[in-house]
């Protein structure tokens, strides 16, 4: 179970997580070694699952981001987990999830141009096994975006008096 200063690291860890130790235990209210240890626990028992840089894709020269919803034969379990491993093997796919309605999985792709992703999707997606079809929605521009998770629903409710 998560208490309020387990939250509150967490909080503060998406919002930057390159603060030091001593700057988050200032921030949540506890000494420094306590604070490390409950960074090393959330991160033992998974809830902290790794750190990373977030990059301007268009700085870097990935100006397309793509959605692509994948249409797969769903009638062979073997088939549909090999098309899951080649999928997470592809760079270029920096999301998938599996859904519900029409499509199989929903992808998100990142790509130079439109040629780089027209070439991409003919020669690397539309070869992986077991591929029935696809459809492709092209983002405008990005409303919100860096997956800062809400963990409101976490807290504890309020006391009633």
């Amino acid at each position: 179970m998560l208490d309020r200063y387990d939250l509150a690291l967490l909080r503060e860890l998406q919002a930057d997580a390159r603060l030091s130790n001593a700057e988050l235990a200032t921030r949540i209210g506890l000494s420094p070694a306590l604070t490390w240890r409950r960074v090393r626990r959330l991160e033992t028992q998974g809830y902290i699952t790794g750190y990373r840089a977030e990059i301007d894709r268009r700085k870097v020269g990935l100006g397309v981001l793509a959605f692509v919803r994948v249409d797969a034969e769903r009638n062979n379990a073997v088939a549909t987990q090999e098309l899951e491993d080649r999928i997470r093997s592809l760079p270029e796919v920096v999301a998938c999830h599996y859904i519900s309605g029409a499509g199989t999985f929903e992808l998100h792709v990142l790509a130079t141009d439109l040629d780089a992703y027209s070439r991409w999707a003919m020669e690397t997606l539309f070869k992986l096994p077991n591929v029935k079809d696809m459809h492709t929605s092209f983002s405008l521009g990005e409303v919100k975006a860096g997956g800062v998770l809400p963990l409101h629903h976490l807290e504890p409710p309020p006391r009633r008096r």
